[in-house]
């Protein structure tokens, strides 16, 4: 299974500003994710504040969507003239699917990747760089990070930056 996690960068100044119209925007927000996860075949997990959660089969239709949202961000008209910006990471792993959802280190590790994404990047973990193998080749490029310590994970992880070609 492949993760994807988006977050909106500085969403309390965000909130401050827009007050009660932030609704809206999250709103607004999650339909543009929510288009891109299900055109590539994923489905939401979870949807809380301004965090979303995705699951795919396959690691190429998560790079794929996370960089269709971060596309559709940077297009979208926002309320009162708002600059949103959204992080994004991508992991792949074996989690449990329990009636309270996916538990797991995978799941903890996409959170993790996601946190050292800057706004408007799409960062993706080694494992999940290994599951797209050529799917995208000529499409995407995967420009090195190097190796971060993410918080609660045993291992350091080797994290990609994703770009269009």
């Amino acid at each position: 299974m492949t993760f994807l996690m988006t977050d909106v960068v500085d969403s309390t100044a965000l909130l401050h500003r827009l007050d009660d119209r932030y609704g809206q925007l999250l709103t607004d927000l999650r339909r543009l994710i929510r288009t891109a996860v299900r055109r590539a075949g994923g489905i939401e997990v979870d949807a809380r504040a301004d965090e979303y959660f995705a699951v795919f089969k396959g690691a190429p239709g998560a790079v794929q969507a996370a960089l269709a949202i971060q596309h559709a961000v940077q297009d979208h008209p926002w309320t009162d003239g708002a600059r949103v910006s959204l992080r994004a990471g991508i992991h792949s792993g074996r989690p449990t699917l329990t009636d309270a959802g996916y538990v797991g280190l995978a799941v903890h590790a996409v959170h993790r990747i996601c946190s050292t994404a800057q706004g408007g990047q799409v960062v993706v973990s080694r494992a999940a760089r290994s599951a797209v193998g050529s799917a995208l080749a000529g499409q995407v490029r995967f420009d090195e990070l190097g190796e971060h310590r993410l918080k609660g994970l045993p291992e350091p992880e080797l994290l990609y930056v994703v770009a269009r070609s």
